[in-house]
């Protein structure tokens, strides 16, 4: 059996594992994060996103990554805070983690095997690099860091469709 997307669990900001079977059934937008990068300002396109879609079955998870010029400095805590007190986040947000290299996250080395990028690389360029998973735990697609979250609605559309 293939593996999919709600085989792994990840730690939230808290330190506790959370296993992301709980979102089973539901279409995910996984997207690594940083507070401090030109691309941050999509945390209000995200929320817009979450906020249009989740009574219909979508989720949008962020994991915050210090790994692109150190933007993402903070504490698990900091991150949290700066999310919701300057873009209102209420979407799901995990601990900070690695993308790439030998300490990745087991999901994120998941998501660029399943959907590798421009000319089949598999790591990840910048922050906010989105994955679109299906309702099935599989991966999509992947978007770039300068697709805009509301760019990518047309493709929520079909898979709830």
């Amino acid at each position: 059996m293939s593996t999919s997307v709600f085989d792994f669990s990840c730690a939230t900001p808290a330190g506790t594992e959370r296993p992301l079977d709980d979102f089973r059934g539901k279409v995910l937008v996984i997207v690594n994060t940083a507070s401090k990068c030109g691309f941050t300002p999509q945390f209000a396109g995200l929320e817009e996103l979450y906020e249009k879609y989740r009574d219909r079955g979508v989720e949008v998870l962020g994991f915050p990554c210090n790994q692109f010029g150190k933007q993402d400095p903070g504490s698990n805590d900091e991150i949290q805070e700066f999310c919701q007190l300057n873009y209102g986040v209420s979407f799901p947000m995990f601990g900070k983690i690695e993308v790439n290299g030998s300490g990745a996250d087991p999901l994120f080395k998941h998501l660029k095997q399943e959907a590798p990028g421009a000319l089949g690389s598999k790591g990840i360029k910048w922050n906010f690099t989105k994955f679109l998973v299906d309702a099935d735990g599989q991966v999509i697609k992947r978007y770039a860091p300068t697709v805009k979250p509301k760019d990518i609605e047309k493709d929520i559309e079909n898979l709830l469709a």
